[in-house]
């Protein structure tokens, strides 16, 4: 791994897996900006997601997301939050990959379930990207994405029952070394 690519943090892995806030601990800890290339989506496109695939099908977001992918790797934050399925994009692969040391968040499909279930944006925000539904979609998701988050992440972390604080704490630790406090204390 480059030191260049030392310098920016993307986060991948499945919705609710925690990218958007375990982002903003990472870049606190370092003193720098997150980026939530779903939020970059939405403000360019002045509606959300859930409208984005009802007017443009999920092609239609996946051509945005890879443009906003795009347009942050240009100029990197500290970290990076990309959508659960940018990885199924070799374009989004090759974009985080040459910025960023790329870190797979991960939880089993129940705690992701209950996290998605939970959230009170969720039914107006995220749009069901399958014919299934509750678990069962999650389930399925996870079974199809794990190559890609596998073959793409430098590293995994679980964050089943952990504080967004710890796991920021310890990607910073596992990216900068043990040697290398965060600067943002």
């Amino acid at each position: 791994m480059s030191a260049d690519r030392r310098q920016c943090i993307a986060l991948i892995g499945l919705r609710g897996c925690g990218k958007t806030t375990v982002g903003r601990e990472v870049a606190r800890l370092l003193g720098g900006e997150s980026v939530d290339t779903d939020d970059v989506v939405i403000e360019r496109a002045g509606r959300s997601i859930a409208e984005i695939f009802a007017n443009e099908g999920e092609a239609g977001f996946r051509k945005r997301e890879s443009e906003a992918i795009l347009e942050v790797a240009q100029n990197p934050p500290a970290v990076i939050s990309v959508g659960g399925g940018a990885v199924l994009q070799q374009e989004n692969i090759e974009a985080l990959r040459s910025v960023a040391t790329v870190v797979w968040l991960t939880a089993p499909a129940g705690t992701l379930y209950r996290r998605i279930s939970t959230d009170p944006t969720t039914p107006r925000s995220r749009p069901p990207l399958t014919a299934l539904s509750g678990i069962e979609e999650v389930q399925q998701l996870l079974n199809e994405r794990r190559p890609f988050y596998s073959r793409v992440a430098d590293f995994q972390i679980d964050t089943a029952g952990r504080e967004p604080k710890v796991i920021a704490e310890e990607i910073v630790r596992r990216v900068r070394g043990p040697s290398s406090p965060p600067t943002g204390q």
